[in-house]
């Protein structure tokens, strides 16, 4: 019996061909059915590995939290069970647009949220990426 259910199953061998890398990792864990861990999301289709919205931090975000929706979605949670997000931005100057773009899908959610400038992201055109922890209550 697994103690855990892992969401979109990836190596990194695939997904970031032009590195050197040989990961297995996955887009959401839900452990032990309650909590829901959802990977960093970037500016990027989840079905196609396409970037999007290139030099756009508000555009980047709104894909990364689409993709968080869809995410939990798979994993049987809601928006509403998130509990703790982390963003990462290249730029100080993108905290606005991002945080602003963030408020819109967790209005009335309420989460704890730390916010960490990074140099760089895995690809030089992403400049937000955004994790997510989930607590489904039904499942406690």
């Amino acid at each position: 019996m697994t103690t855990h259910t892992r969401i979109r199953k990836f190596n990194t061998k695939k997904t970031y061909p032009e590195q050197a890398l040989d990961n297995d990792l996955c887009q959401t864990v839900v452990a032990r059915g309650a909590m829901v861990f959802v990977r960093g999301q970037i500016g990027q289709n989840l079905d196609t590995s396409e970037s999007v919205a290139i030099g756009d931090a508000a555009g980047q975000t709104e894909q990364a939290m689409s993709n968080i929706k869809m995410l939990l979605d798979e994993a049987g949670a809601k928006m509403e069970h998130i509990c703790k997000i982390t963003v990462y931005i290249t730029d100080p100057r993108y905290r606005e647009p991002v945080y602003r773009t963030i408020g819109k899908w967790l209005k009335g959610v309420h989460p704890v949220s730390t916010g960490i400038v990074v140099s760089a992201l895995a690809r030089p055109e992403w400049v937000v990426e955004v994790d997510a922890i989930a607590v489904i209550p039904d499942a406690l």
